[in-house]
């Protein structure tokens, strides 16, 4: 019987995020940027939250955990059936005091 491959070879932790930079957005006059945090859970699901902004760690703005899927390609069809206009609306509620 063959393992099946990891797509993460190499790395010491498969639950360990990894960061994927999406489309920026326009707000205003500026270019947000946006990345997808990624990790898999340890129920094996998959779960993403969106970071905007250049800032590393608590300089960025974060969403929660809002995406979900059983599979990795499950999470990423998630991730693509988000609009432009909701990922601008997602930003807008992390700005707002």
């Amino acid at each position: 019987m063959h393992a099946i491959p990891n797509h993460r070879y190499g790395r010491a932790d498969p639950t360990d995020p990894v960061m994927h930079d999406l489309s920026p957005i326009v707000f205003g006059d500026d270019l947000v940027a946006v990345r997808l945090v990624v990790r898999r859970a340890e129920d094996a699901t998959w779960r993403a939250r969106l970071l905007f902004g250049a800032g590393e760690g608590d300089q960025a703005l974060s969403t929660a955990e809002i995406f979900f899927g059983a599979t990795e390609p499950a999470l990423w069809e998630a991730v693509r059936d988000l609009r432009s206009h909701h990922v601008r609306d997602l930003y807008r509620s992390l700005i707002i005091e």
